[in-house]
């Protein structure tokens, strides 16, 4: 059984740091891409960063480049999301999704850690 459970989710003030964690069980992490989503209140869900499965690409959104990095440790099964100078905008229910590499859709999806940035 497939599992992503994301971690590190809180309330923090504009211009804090998160670190956000997805611990990966069920699958060889080291052959899927894995990005993190984030969805606010009566939008849809974004990608905000995409890591490929050898760790090799990293994207971002333009909303976060330069704030946000995103790594992986497949020994740990654990990738992170580290954001910085958050901003209002950044709140919203952040998921982690795998995809199969060289595939197109994110198959596999965590339950989601609320962020909430309050200015």
């Amino acid at each position: 059984q497939v599992q992503l459970v994301e971690s590190g989710g809180g309330l923090v003030q504009v211009g804090d740091s998160l670190s956000l964690s997805c611990v990966v069980s069920g699958l060889t992490l080291s052959r899927y891409d894995i990005g993190w989503f984030r969805q606010a209140p009566g939008k849809e869900r974004e990608r905000v960063a995409q890591i490929s499965w050898n760790g090799g690409t990293t994207t971002y959104a333009d909303s976060v480049k330069g704030r946000f990095t995103m790594s992986r440790e497949d020994a740990k099964k654990t990738v992170y999301l580290q954001m910085s100078s958050l901003k209002s905008e950044d709140t919203g229910v952040y998921y982690c999704g795998a995809r199969r590499a060289f595939s197109s859709g994110y198959n596999y999806w965590g339950q989601g850690t609320q962020v909430t940035v309050s200015s």
